[in-house]
């Protein structure tokens, strides 16, 4: 994995904007943010529904193009490519985890993890074996065959994350990743998350409401209000270094 040096900048925005219009109401969903974000941070980014917290990790994932400003990633500004330039941008320089898992039902976890190599073109006979390798860094290699439906909600987010590696991003964007899943198991993908971020340098920018889990594990926190930065600290905490999980169920 190609990691930028400590002291590079993996994300700038410029007063970014993203407005939009809902009926005769101009909603100013990112209202004139400049952040930087050092490659290898672990920055949270906080505030009550309808802060702009999405909306702007959407602006840096490349699924939206702001109203006015700039979003640069690893010194590429975003509003200067193409559709096909933005799928290739989603494809290898990011990686995506949501609240809402997003693995395909009918295709096997081995399956959903191969799909992005699929796109990217990587050789049939490689996909199997790098995805097996990374389904087990998340502790599911006794799980290759079954389908999201036949596993927990929190097996279901290991494979989301493994897929979200499975190019070798430079930046992972994580939108409530333990928004649907009980405490214990949050945690388990949060020491995951961490554990990324700490051995692979891998920068992440993740979505939180929740004050103490960014605590927790984030070196950085953002503070949105109607869609403006309102705070911007950092923050000490004090990890241990992350085992790798232990591998769930016998090898299919």
């Amino acid at each position: 994995m190609e990691i930028s040096g400590p002291n590079s900048v993996a994300v700038r925005t410029e007063n970014v904007c993203r407005h939009y219009q809902m009926g005769e109401a101009l909603v100013r969903a990112v209202d004139g943010i400049s952040i930087d974000i050092r490659a290898g941070e672990f920055v949270a980014l906080l505030g009550a529904s309808g802060s702009g917290k999405s909306s702007l990790l959407n602006l840096v994932a490349g699924l939206d193009r702001p109203t006015s400003g700039a979003v640069i990633v690893h010194g590429t500004d975003l509003a200067a490519l193409s559709r096909d330039q933005l799928a290739k941008y989603r494809l290898h320089t990011v990686g995506m985890v949501f609240q809402s898992f997003n693995l395909i039902p009918s295709m096997s976890l081995l399956e959903n993890v191969e799909l992005p190599m699929r796109f990217a073109e990587v050789d049939r006979r490689d996909r199997s074996a790098l995805a097996r390798q990374s389904l087990e860094r998340v502790g599911l290699s006794g799980r290759l065959s079954h389908r999201p439906m036949e596993l927990s909600g929190g097996e279901q987010q290991r494979a989301s994350l493994a897929r979200a590696l499975i190019n070798r991003p430079k930046l992972l964007l994580a939108d409530e990743p333990t928004g649907n899943l009980d405490s214990r198991t949050g945690t388990e993908i949060m020491e995951l998350i961490h554990s990324f971020n700490q051995s692979l340098g891998m920068t992440v920018l993740m979505v939180t409401h929740e004050q103490t889990l960014a605590e927790k594990y984030a070196g950085r926190m953002l503070h949105l209000a109607d869609g403006k930065l309102v705070d911007d600290k950092a923050n000490k905490i004090e990890l241990e270094p992350v085992r790798p999980p232990a591998s769930r169920g016998e090898t299919q």
